[in-house]
Order: structure tokens, then sequence, then C-alpha cells
């Protein structure tokens, strides 16, 4: 069952964040791809799959570490401190930013660009607001070792 739990929200959510709304954004602006690919389409390309990349080991890391999923209202029962959590405590939400990103390039939209900063910016309000407090409340002084250790956005290696 946390499989399927797991599967819905990623459809769901980031599905929504990075796919859906990215295509009404383009489809607005121009009637769809035409024409050969540039520069622009090949850069955006690796952008994107890295943030897939990373999107997609965090979902793993919450489903098999964490027993849940992505979701707040499904959230992981155990802290989930491996993997790419090792370098930043977001993850997840970096991985999301990279495809917004890659599809800045891939679609040379700026409209997409405002979007991905209008993101960011909810996400880092939600994370301040009421990510952090909940998993200070949930997981106590092991979370705060973690948050004392990890930084919030900017990835680094890990200390020893």
């Amino acid at each position: 069952m946390l499989f399927l739990r797991s599967l819905f929200f990623t459809i769901l959510f980031p599905g929504t964040v990075t796919l859906l709304v990215p295509y009404w954004i383009v489809s607005r602006e121009r009637a769809g791809l035409s024409g050969a690919w540039t520069w622009h389409h090949f850069a955006g390309l690796p952008v994107i799959a890295l943030g897939a990349g990373v999107l997609l080991r965090c979902i793993w890391d919450f489903y098999a570490t964490g027993r849940g999923t992505l979701a707040p209202v499904d959230p992981p029962t155990k802290l989930v401190v491996h993997g790419l959590y090792r370098y930043v405590r977001n993850p997840m939400y970096v991985g999301v930013l990279l495809i917004l990103l890659g599809e800045t390039l891939f679609f040379w939209a700026a409209a997409v660009l405002a979007y991905a900063v209008i993101f960011f910016g909810i996400v880092h309000l939600f994370v301040v607001s009421y990510e952090e407090p909940a998993l200070r409340s949930q997981f106590g002084e092991p979370y705060d070792v973690y948050r004392r250790a990890v930084p919030r956005w900017v990835p680094r290696k890990p200390k020893k």
C-alpha cells in the first residue's frame, strides 16, 4: 500500500509542479515545439535529467528508509538522513527546482523561470514555517543535530 501511496503522491505533487504547470505556461506563450533544436534544448535536458534523478532518489529514500511519502499528509515515520540528505536537508525540492531550471532552458521561457522563482519562494516559506517545526516536533534532538550539521538549500560535503 505504501508503494501505491508514494506513486500517487509523486504523480500528484511533482508531476503537477514540474510537468502540468510548465506545460500550461509554455502552451500559453506559443503553440509548441517546432523547428530545429538549438543549444538551449540540449543544455536543458541534462539539467532536467539531474533534477529528475535527485527527485526520484529522494522519493525512494522516503519510501524505503522513512516508510512514508513526499506528501505532508503521509510523511516518513523515520528521519531520513542518508543518501542525498547527507549533503542538503531539502534535496527533493532542489531536484524539483533543477527540473524547472532545465525546463526554463529547454523552452527558453522567462515565464517558466519566473514560476521557478515563485515556486522556490513558496517552498522556502513552507519549509521554514511548517516543515522544519513539524520535523523538530516529530523527531526531536536527532533532527536538531541533523539540522545543525546539514545546510537547508546549498549542498556541501558532510562533516566527518
